[in-house]
């Protein structure tokens, strides 16, 4: 069914001057409310999911996008705690950036200051309705949602959560809209609101983040999707690679700085590969390998060309073999998606010509590519990890979600 996206991009637009003004100490104790009431909704959230869920298994779902969608008591303890961790976070507005005088005597003072109206376009993990809400309204943005059709009553119940929140404390509700509506006919128009809306952020698939940049007239925060490399140099400590290894790839195999390639230095290929399948076997992942690889783990399968630029979200890994570490960093910078990628290896020449060759948000060195998240970064949650160089680059806290204006103090000044 399709709702009217203009009228509720209107609301959130007709109260942002409201939400900008509000004193820290205001945002803080509303923010503190949600998480209470998150918790509290517990049961109403869950149920909500379960209904979802039920729609996301009959239709086949992926068992890495079942486990983005799927809320529990836990991870509903988890967005409260996000909540009040960005809580405990300095607020950012007001912070002089710079502050100097001119010759002519005035005063200019650089200050950050909120975004305005923040879109966020984002599929199926409910949890971003909290995440998104809380960086938004800490930092005096307001907000204006478009979840995917999987999650759609997960967010409805969430967003009325938050939405009470703020009424509790005598704040417009219309800080944080829901665009209720499975119907992408709502989500092209969403993207055509201007007027109202400052910035649009994705977060989701390519193919979601794809079709937000070629057909927003909103500018647009491009989120990457995570096809991360992991990079096995000959200098590699073997037992750190395997468990770094094991942790990108399975501790979350739904999320996008799981790490879905791998590439190995040709040097430890017949020590390290056989170590590797069978921690790989053992842990249910396939292997796609390419033809020098595939002789040394048993049960993969060969890889295409295509394999080496997925992002798989599942149990499934591209092996890549190459003969240094300028080689590997060239096969990476070509099919990664700039979003985080590591190298393993005691040699520290190695890790410095990587480090400064690759081209991604996030560059690793012997640690793995999943700590790519705004919690592990110390900002309490992340509207997104961006991949592109304007604006914010990486996990984006409150900062990233604020700009500047210039104060200018004279004293009667007038320009010859």
């Amino acid at each position: 069914m399709s709702v009217d996206v203009e009228k509720l991009c209107s609301a959130a637009a007709a109260v942002r001057f409201d939400i900008q003004s509000l004193p820290e100490e205001a945002r803080n104790h509303a923010l503190m409310h949600a998480a209470e009431l998150l918790e509290s909704s517990a049961d109403d959230i869950l149920s909500a999911n379960e209904t979802d869920l039920s729609a996301a298994r009959e239709n086949g779902m992926s068992k890495g996008m079942l486990d983005r969608l799927t809320l529990t008591k836990d991870r509903i303890r988890q967005m409260a705690d996000g909540i009040r961790v960005v809580v405990s976070l300095p607020d950012p507005l007001g912070e002089v950036l710079d502050e100097f005088d001119r010759p002519s005597g005035i005063h200019i003072k650089k200050v950050r200051v909120p975004l305005g109206v923040i879109g966020i376009i984002y599929e199926s993990r409910p949890n971003v309705t909290a995440d998104a809400f809380a960086l938004t309204f800490k930092t005096g943005n307001c907000v204006v949602l478009k979840g995917g059709s999987d999650a759609l009553y997960s967010n409805i119940a969430i967003t009325a959560v938050l939405r009470k929140a703020l009424s509790d404390c005598g704040i417009p509700e219309d800080a944080v809209v829901l665009i209720p509506s499975a119907d992408r006919e709502d989500t092209a128009r969403f993207m055509q609101m201007r007027e109202y809306i400052d910035v649009l952020i994705p977060r989701g698939s390519a193919g979601l983040i794809r079709a937000v940049v070629e057909n927003s007239r909103i500018p647009v925060i491009e989120t990457g999707s995570g096809n991360c490399h992991i990079y096995v140099d000959k200098d590699a400590d073997i037992d750190m690679a395997v468990r770094i290894i094991l942790n990108a790839k399975t501790q979350r195999i739904g999320v996008c700085n799981a790490a879905e390639s791998l590439v190995v230095h040709r040097e430890i290929e017949e020590k390290f590969l056989p170590v590797l399948a069978k921690a790989m076997k053992d842990a249910g992942v396939l292997l796609y390998a390419d033809e020098e690889s595939i002789a040394f783990l048993p049960g993969s399968e060969a890889a295409t060309e295509e394999d080496f630029a997925r992002e798989y979200l599942d149990l499934k890994m591209s092996v890549k073999v190459v003969g240094s570490t300028e080689e590997a960093i060239a096969h990476i910078n070509r099919y990664h998606t700039r979003h985080s990628d590591c190298i393993i290896t005691e040699n520290r020449d190695a890790a410095a010509l990587f480090l400064e060759k690759i081209d991604s948000a996030c560059v690793y060195w012997n640690a793995s590519t999943r700590f790519t998240d705004g919690f592990e970064f110390g900002f309490g949650a992340e509207i997104g990890i961006s991949t592109q160089m304007l604006h914010a680059r990486g996990p984006m806290g409150l900062k990233e979600l604020t700009g500047y204006k210039y104060l200018i103090e004279g004293t009667g000044q007038v320009r010859a």
